[in-house]
């Protein structure tokens, strides 16, 4: 006899809940939803023998007990990665363990040879699949597709090879502009880092896009690239761009690559006795605590890291693994949160409310 399917619709029904609440939970959700309704929800679906809609009942089976594994790209460690991949960690863990699957970090891409990677994936059935954090070579990941299918990359993009989880980069780079351009800004400038990787150069092809439709541009001499993209990086790229503008013709808006250097290029600007952001306004592509815990608070554009990791979590469990398998491309919508460290430029006086930016005269 065929096995009947267990939906969400019946087990809403058999709690006295609404199906909205019941789907948002199986699908990995936490937010705005007590602890004990979260608890009785999936205790409730494992003990009807629940299976999320595309997984076969083998995979049902085995995420009961399963381990999914993450993988960091080269030039990171676990004790230092980034504020962004811890947050994303912490989502894709939280949306894992409501399912009773477990987080287990396998190592980074430039200490991990595909060798000991098969020694601690061990037994295939304990692992429910890996989840990859950053940009890493085609041929690590391809070696990592011969040991195991089901493949999450985050941050970054692999058409026709994984799944991936990535948020609208585009986006956040109109975002940041437009601000900066309703504050009266119209000298800017790019600091970038981890040179050589392809994110860094999108999200600065992308801001020279959104200048460029507002008719407005970066002077090549005002894009500085440094190796990597930590507070140290954003400090040296601070130095070099002081050097290469003068006093009369520096840039008021410069937009950093994500948040740490950016935390980096401000302290480099106050110890130097410039203001922000009566001299300088900083923008840069994140939405971590770290644009928050410190003063000047950062204005950032993305989206929320943690969402990324649960929405992997949510990807990697509806994936079979099987050959002819279609790959997602999930990219989530970004957010502008304007903070302390934008305002508007120099000899443009504060909006008032609700209104644009007026020039002194």
């Amino acid at each position: 006899m065929k096995k009947v399917r267990i939906s969400q619709q019946q087990i809403a029904r058999d709690l006295g809940l609404s199906q909205t609440l019941v789907s948002m939970v199986l699908n990995g959700r936490r937010h705005g939803v007590s602890e004990e309704s979260y608890r009785q929800i999936w205790s409730h679906a494992r003990r009807v023998g629940y299976q999320p809609k595309g997984m076969s009942p083998e995979l049902a089976d085995e995420s009961k007990t399963a381990t999914v594994g993450f993988i960091l790209r080269s030039g990171l460690k676990l004790y230092s990665q980034s504020p962004f991949f811890g947050h994303v960690q912490h989502g894709l863990h939280e949306a894992l363990t409501a399912q009773g699957i477990s987080l287990v970090y396998l190592g980074t891409e430039d200490h991990l040879e595909v060798r000991q990677l098969k020694e601690l994936y061990g037994d295939r059935k304990v692992f429910r699949g890996l989840v990859v954090f950053g940009e890493v070579n085609r041929s690590f990941l391809h070696a990592l597709k011969q040991l195991e299918p089901r493949i999450v990359t985050v941050s970054a993009q692999y058409p026709g090879l994984c799944h991936s989880v990535v948020y609208n980069e585009e986006q956040a780079a109109e975002l940041l502009v437009q601000h900066l351009a309703d504050l009266g800004h119209r000298e800017f400038a790019w600091l970038g880092g981890n040179r050589g990787m392809q994110r860094p150069q999108r999200r600065l092809e992308a801001t020279v896009s959104a200048l460029r439709l507002r008719n407005l541009t970066i002077n090549p001499k005002f894009i500085v690239e440094v190796d990597d993209a930590d507070r140290l990086e954003g400090r040296q790229a601070a130095e070099l761009m002081l050097k290469a503008a003068s006093h009369r013709h520096r840039p008021t808006a410069w937009i950093c690559y994500n948040g740490t250097m950016a935390r980096g290029a401000v302290n480099c600007l106050l110890q130097q006795g410039l203001r922000i952001p009566a001299d300088i306004s900083v923008a840069t592509f994140d939405r971590t605590r770290l644009c928050e815990e410190e003063l000047p608070t950062l204005t950032g554009a993305s989206v929320a890291p943690e969402e990324l990791g649960r929405v992997a979590a949510e990807v990697l469990l509806r994936s079979s693994g099987e050959s002819k398998e279609m790959f997602s491309d999930m990219v989530l919508a970004s957010e502008l949160i304007p903070r302390e460290s934008t305002g508007p430029a120099r000899n443009v006086k504060a909006p008032p409310r609700g209104g644009a930016p007026a020039r002194t005269q």
